[in-house]
């Protein structure tokens, strides 16, 4: 019996459900419809346990032991993490499972960082966020990017074998947005207007990177990073500074702070990824499978 595929997913949130629903999408069969939904639905339940919006009946060993069927390989297993919260409290995520696609097994497996597993070559086939790769590897260049097809070019070879294969569609957008009381009749926050901007531009810290090669370094010249205070809400932050991106999904808060929704900078997807000197037949088989329903995607398996 040859040994099922590896490929590295998330091991909670919205990625994860994404990939999952991909599958389901490309078997189109009941047990991985029911396989997504039951590992979502723990997630979820879990991540609310985590954050005390939930008081659980059980302990986390008891729950851990209610979740995984070891003894089935076609079942979800969990495992146990300690969070980065407060106290760092015991929360259950993802481990492993095994699926059918095709003519090929593909065991899915948990990890915490997924793209950084393909860089070390643990994998060659992966899913994770594109933020990551903008993060880590993507070259910083005078002019932005705005697509997921984009992100190839600007990877250098020496850096890693990673490529981006396809995006999976869960899109939600970094986008610009300002007060509205700042725009000027007839005119939208967008690259454009940036190109022309002086002054504060309020971003999370941690995407100064992502955001300096989405908008590229001549839009940004004159430009100065700010940052939300400790607790402040990021739309607030942004009214208060006047202009700044923000990971957006439906624009309706920002409208409460008095900001108006710009233009779409690049769409925070979940990817599929592979390691280019590590793929051989079985992988390619994987490839080919999800081509199916990567048909309408902005790069080709």
């Amino acid at each position: 019996m040859t040994d099922p595929v590896p490929v590295a997913v998330p091991r909670k949130g919205r990625p994860l459900e994404a990939v999952l629903e991909q599958f389901a999408a490309v078997t189109d069969g009941e047990r991985l419809d029911r396989l997504a939904d039951d590992v979502s639905n723990t997630l979820r339940y879990e991540k609310a346990v985590t954050k005390g919006s939930v008081d659980a009946d059980e302990g986390p060993y008891e729950r851990l032991a209610e979740y995984s069927d070891h003894t089935t390989p076609t079942e979800p297993e969990f495992t146990l993490l300690r969070d980065d919260r407060d106290g760092k409290p015991r929360r259950i995520v993802f481990d492993a499972a095994t699926v059918e696609l095709g003519d090929v097994t593909v065991k899915l497996v948990g990890r915490e960082e997924p793209f950084r597993a393909l860089r070390t070559h643990e994998f060659a086939l992966g899913f994770d966020s594109a933020d990551l790769v903008l993060e880590e590897v993507v070259e910083i260049r005078e002019r932005g990017l705005g697509t997921i097809a984009d992100i190839n070019d600007r990877i250098d070879p020496v850096d890693t074998d990673v490529r981006v294969a396809t995006g999976l569609g869960d899109t939600v957008y970094h986008t610009l947005m300002g007060r509205e009381d700042r725009r000027a009749p007839n005119t939208t926050f967008d690259r454009e207007y940036l190109a022309d901007y002086e002054g504060p531009l309020c971003i999370s810290p941690r995407y100064e990177r992502l955001v300096t090669a989405v908008l590229g370094t001549d839009a940004l010249d004159g430009v100065e990073f700010v940052y939300p205070d400790a607790h402040e809400e990021e739309e607030a932050a942004i009214a208060r500074f006047g202009l700044g991106v923000y990971l957006t999904v439906t624009g309706s808060t920002a409208r409460e702070h008095g900001l108006s929704v710009g233009e779409h900078l690049f769409p925070s997807e979940t990817v599929l990824m592979r390691n280019a000197v590590e793929t051989d037949e079985s992988v390619s088989r994987v490839l080919r499978a999800l081509e199916r329903e990567a048909a309408d995607s902005e790069i080709s398996v």
